[in-house]
This record gives structure tokens, C-alpha cells and sequence, in this order.
């Protein structure tokens, strides 16, 4: 299971460009995937464990999954697998409780050398709020590095190919051993600040446009906009950092198609590339990816390359990525849950997001939590005791919410089932007060900065 982090949709399906040609020809692609949660911790916890985020715990607020949810490794450990995590973010390990059932986590920043020369580590540093407090504390000053600084050589340099080749070690030798594996791998290198060359660099030409990327990129990381109610960034400089992420998966999708092809041509692996969540670049007045919902923050790719070789096409059902999770058992022979395959109409592509602390600093008018659902072609938010809509995206273009009027509740009108209208009815109440839990904990002064 290959997850590029923070990688939308529509940076893979640009143009229609065909950047990874095995995976393209040999797999089944979903085009109306959602992820469950806007951001790493949420969104792979809802891959884990195939639960919403109201469901395994794990928000802003909260951090950690629930202790007795079993997590996909758990379960495919019980049935015999090796298991093995190989990851360039921190987010994934044990700090938030994603290592669980793991019988290895390997991280990538302990197993590479440094590639990039202090002035650029300097550079992140100072963007990016944690780590900017660490670099002048007493401990920094004293040298006493952390796992924290450790790990910006996630952000500072490529690590794809480190990592796909001890991936490809751990499958060998499993394979020699004559043992099943499952192996998750987290590739960085389309998470901020998006990977453009070996090490960081800026993108822009001239001096001062590379002082205005910066400065972009400042206000892009540390979400100024939830301390000002505007957003600093220029429109032109809000495209330029979406073209870098374009430019990360440039970079990965050749390695990751060659990566895929030797594990699945001529072999009995099921092989998965998708991402856990995408990125804001302006869209519905958002930037970076905490504590919203919509279709660019949301929308996810998905390939999905069976075992069986027999397997190719799109579906277009809306789907959530959290049923990855089901349909992985289904493939090893379990009977629980749905399998997004046979049967991607069952699934709930329902998205939520949780009010993001900001060091203490967000305005009041941020401070909302959020469930948002996707049924036939258009997505209905609800917020603030208010209940919005907005056709589903195409194309890249992200269609405004629009309030709906008081006296029209989505959940009783054109639901397809009332099957479906009870599900959807019943996550929508369980939302709610999860939610006003969350909020009297932060009312509180009960939640830390995140």
C-alpha cells in the first residue's frame, strides 16, 4: 500500500497525462474517491481502521485512535502477515498511535544520511511553527537534536527512492522466508513544501519572485489567514505552489510505477497506490489541508491492482478511501465490510474535519467543526447549525457552498435508499455530539496546540 502524502486528485489526472503507464493499464481506478479526514492523522487513522474519524478518535483535538479499534495491520498480523511500515512522516509512527500492530516501523529520516547543507534546514525550520520554537531553545542551542529535527529531511530531501528500495528488501526477504507481508509506505515528497529537485529549492525566476515564493510559502504552512481572516498569498503565487506539488509527483511517478510493476507483473501481491488526503491552494477560502472539507482537499486518487491480474477500468460510484480498508480483508479472505469493487454503492463517502488550534491563535470565526457527504452529483456540508450545497467538482473547478434554505433537511430529501437515508441520518447524529465534546474540551482550555 503506496500513499503519496497530501497528493490530490486532480495532480495526478491533469491533462490526462499518463505518468504512471503499468498502473494505468492494470489497474481499477476509482473517480470519486473521498478521503475521510483533510489532513495525515484522521485520514490514514480512517485507512487503519475503516472508520470515520468520529468513529476512531483521532482529530485536532483528540490525537490518538481509540485503543481498542483493531488497525488494519492488527488484522492482517492475526491472520499470519508480516507487517512492516515504512514512512518519511512522523505522523504515521507511534505518536499518534498509527504504529499499532506493526511488527516493524522503519523511518526513513534514521536511515539516510543528510543530503542538504544548513542554510536550507535553516530555511524550513524557521517556517514552520514546532520546529521554529525548538531551533532557539535551550536544547537546540545545547545541540541536543530530536526525532522532530531529525525529520526535516522528509521536507528537505527526496527519499522516494530510499524507500521503495528497502521496501523492495523487506518483500524479498519475505518472500525467501516464504512469508505473507503487508507493507505500508508513506512517500513526502508531495507534502508541503513539495519537492521540486534533490533538495529544497524555491521555483520561481528572479530574486524577488523567490522572496515572494517564500514568503508564500510562510503564510502557506503556518495558515496565517486563520490568525488574519485574509489570505496573504497572491493568486499567482497560490498556482505557483500548486505546480509544485505537481512537480513532486513528477518526480515519484516514474520510481512508483517501476516500484508497482515489480510487484505486481507475474506476481500473487495486490498491490494499492493512492493518497490519504489532498491540499487547499485557495479553494472555498482554505489553505494547506487542516480543518476543512471540500472536493480539493478531499478527493483522492485510487489504483487498485487485484492479485487475480484479471482486474482493469474506473469506477465512478462515490466512494470513501476508508472502505480500502474492508475491501484489503476481502482480498485475504475475510467476510466483514464492503469491498469497493463488487460493491462500491454501499459505501459512504462521507468527509469530516475538526477546528484546528493554530498555536492558540485562530480566530473565532474558524472554530467550527465539519461533516460533509456526497450523494449523486452533488456534496451537502453541514456547519454551524446550517446545512449547505455544492455540485461535485469537475476538472479542477471547486464549486462555492451555497446555503440550502432552513426548511430543507439533505438527509430526507433525495437520498437514493432509506437504507442509506438511516446510515446517513445516523453518522450525521453521532457526528454531533462527538463534535460537542470536542468543542466543550476546547472551551475548556483541555486542547493542546496542535
Amino acid at each position: 500500500m503506496v500513499v503519496a502524502d497530501s497528493l490530490r486528485y486532480d495532480a495526478v489526472y491533469r491533462n490526462n497525462d499518463v505518468l504512471m503507464p503499468y498502473l494505468a493499464d492494470n489497474s481499477v481506478q476509482f473517480a470519486q474517491a473521498r478521503s475521510g479526514g483533510c489532513w495525515t492523522l484522521p485520514a490514514t487513522a480512517s485507512l487503519f481502521t475503516g472508520l470515520m474519524p468520529h468513529q476512531h478518535g483521532a482529530t485536532e483535538q483528540s490525537r490518538k485512535i481509540h485503543t481498542d479499534v483493531p488497525t488494519i495491520a492488527e488484522r492482517l498480523k492475526a491472520q499470519g502477515y508480516r507487517t512492516f511500515q515504512i514512512t518519511a512522516n512522523i505522523a504515521t509512527t507511534e505518536v499518534f498511535g498509527l504504529d499499532r500492530g506493526f511488527d516493524e516501523v522503519r523511518r526513513a529520516w534514521k536511515m539516510v544520511p543528510a543530503r542538504f547543507n544548513r542554510l536550507q534546514q535553516f530555511l524550513v525550520m524557521i517556517g514552520k511553527p514546532r520546529l521554529r520554537r525548538m531551533l532557539f531553545s535551550k536544547d537546540m542551542i545545547a545541540s541536543k537534536l530530536t526525532a522532530d529535527v531529525e525529520m526535516t529531511k522528509s521536507w528537505l530531501q527526496l527519499l522516494h527512492r530510499d524507500i521503495l528500495d528497502d521496501a523492495r528488501r523487506v518483500i524479498a526477504e519475505c518472500e525467501r522466508r516464504n512469508e505473507k507481508a503487508f507493507v505500508f509506505i508513506n512517500l513526502m515528497e508531495t507534502h508541503f513544501p513539495y519537492h521540486v529537485a534533490d533538495t529544497f529549492n524555491t521555483t520561481a525566476i528572479g530574486f524577488a519572485n523567490r522572496l515572494r515564493e517564500m514568503r508564500a510559502m510562510f503564510h502557506f504552512i503556518n495558515q496565517t489567514f486563520m490568525k488574519t481572516g485574509k489570505i496573504s498569498i497572491k493568486p499567482d503565487m497560490l498556482k505557483l505552489l500548486r505546480e509544485r506539488q505537481r512537480k513532486g509527483f513528477e518526480i515519484i511517478a516514474p520510481a512508483v510505477n517501476e516500484f508497482v510493476r515489480e510487484m505486481h507483473e507475474g506476481k500473487d501481491n495486490l498491490v494499492l497506490f493512492c493518497s490519504d488526503h489532498g491540499d487547499n491552494f485557495g479553494e472555498q477560502g482554505w489553505l494547506y489541508h487542516f480543518a476543512n472539507v471540500n472536493d480539493a482537499g478531499n478527493k483522492v486518487p485510487i489504483f487498485y491492482l487485484s492479485h487475480e491480474h484479471n482486474q482493469r477500468g474506473t469506477i465512478a460510484t462515490p466512494v470513501s478511501a476508508r472502505d480500502l480498508y474492508s475491501t484489503i480483508l476481502r482480498a485475504t479472505g475475510s467476510n466483514d465490510g464492503i469491498s469497493l469493487l463488487s460493491e462500491p454503492e454501499e459505501s459512504l463517502p462521507v468527509m469530516q474535519s475538526y477546528w484546528y488550534n493554530n498555536n492558540g491563535s485562530t480566530l473565532s470565526e474558524y472554530k467550527y467543526n465539519q461533516i460533509c457527504f456526497v450523494e449523486g452529483e452533488y456534496r451537502y456540508l453541514y456547519r454551524r447549525d446550517q446545512w449547505y450545497v455544492a455540485p461535485v467538482s469537475k476538472n479542477g473547478w471547486e464549486p462555492v457552498f451555497e446555503p440550502l434554505p432552513m426548511h430543507l433537511n439533505p438527509l430526507e430529501e433525495g437520498i437514493s435508499t432509506p437504507t442509506r437515508r438511516r446510515q446517513l441520518a445516523q453518522v450525521w447524529s453521532d457526528f454531533k455530539i462527538f463534535s460537542q465534546k470536542i468543542m466543550a474540551k476546547s472551551n475548556n482550555g483541555e486542547a493542546g496546540a496542535s
